[in-house]
């Protein structure tokens, strides 16, 4: 995935969950970017931090700029929300990313389908009758080369869960996939002192037999792909570096 019109900029403040102020770096101009995230990144989006802005403008727009990404130390993390879904689809197809436990090869694949009271991410069928849904989550939040989710209370991600336990005690094959938006991780895991409930879930889950898979991506300033497979533990400590 590459962003077509890329600027670096200097943050200066995020007035909202949707909007931030920030300099062009270029031409020293303030300007109004949409956040393409609604987690809260307090550990990124600090003043005067690194980020890159793409310039879309349109008439049906009240910004002409997104914050798609942050530096953080060496390396940039990408925030924007939409492209888990976009990466995982892809890197599904391509086989970079690997199902476990499917006998068959992957022969059909639909985007946001609705399975009783959730709309999943991703359905899928395999040249062996096999049928799976895997529902996707981005990860942003690191500390100290430690990945987690979320970095705020998700209810939407508790629901998925829970439907994705009862989908495989249905004969579905079902995952959690997350797509680590960084590069530089060791484990990633779930935030449990963030969401208790969703540590849970996540650990019954696993024992009813749903997979929980992540991959890091390489990213810069004006693209981001998949990586590699890397390790999730839901025994992971965690310590939030917003705390």
């Amino acid at each position: 995935m590459r962003y077509s019109a890329i600027h670096l900029a200097s943050f200066i403040e995020r007035s909202n969950r949707f909007i931030a102020r920030c300099h062009l770096l270029d031409s020293g101009e303030e300007i109004i970017t949409h956040v393409k995230n609604t987690g809260r990144s307090k550990e990124l989006l600090v003043p005067e931090a690194l980020v890159a802005i793409n310039h879309q403008p349109s008439d049906k727009r009240k910004t002409a700029y997104d914050l798609i990404a942050v530096k953080k130390g060496d390396m940039w993390i990408n925030i924007d929300s939409q492209i888990p879904n976009a990466l995982a689809s892809e890197g599904i197809l391509a086989d970079k990313i690997k199902l476990l436990g499917l006998k068959g090869s992957i022969n059909y694949l639909k985007r946001e389908y609705t399975f009783e009271r959730s709309k999943f991410d991703i359905y899928f069928e395999t040249d062996q009758q096999e049928k799976g849904f895997v529902e996707v989550k981005g990860m942003t939040l690191e500390n100290h080369g430690i990945g987690a989710f979320p970095d705020a209370p998700t209810l939407r991600g508790l629901k998925h869960v829970e439907e994705l336990r009862l989908a495989q005690s249905m004969g579905y094959h079902c995952y959690v996939l997350f797509i680590v938006q960084f590069p530089t991780i060791q484990v990633a895991t779930i935030h449990r002192e963030m969401q208790p409930a969703l540590y849970e879930s996540v650990k019954m889950a696993e024992t009813d037999g749903v997979q929980i898979l992540a991959y890091n991506c390489d990213v810069d300033q004006e693209s981001i792909s998949i990586k590699e497979a890397v390790p999730f533990d839901l025994k992971q400590k965690f310590i939030d570096p917003n705390q």
